[in-house]
């Protein structure tokens, strides 16, 4: 069964999260402690969060 051009595109969208993670990943050891302690705290309170993206589509919301 083919795809449809919505889940092609949402497809897409968790491409650019995954490069943008990568991205993060990348910038991280250059951060100084307190830095990392401020990106750390944004991600936590970031919502909607992965964790409650991948719920959502695996039908455990």
């Amino acid at each position: 069964m083919p795809l449809s051009g919505e889940a092609i595109r949402t497809m897409n969208y968790v491409d650019d999260i995954s490069v943008t993670l990568r991205r993060i990943l990348a910038v991280l050891p250059s951060l100084t402690e307190e830095e990392r302690k401020r990106v750390f705290e944004h991600i936590k309170h970031a919502e909607p969060s992965y964790d409650s993206v991948v719920a959502a589509v695996s039908g455990k919301q």
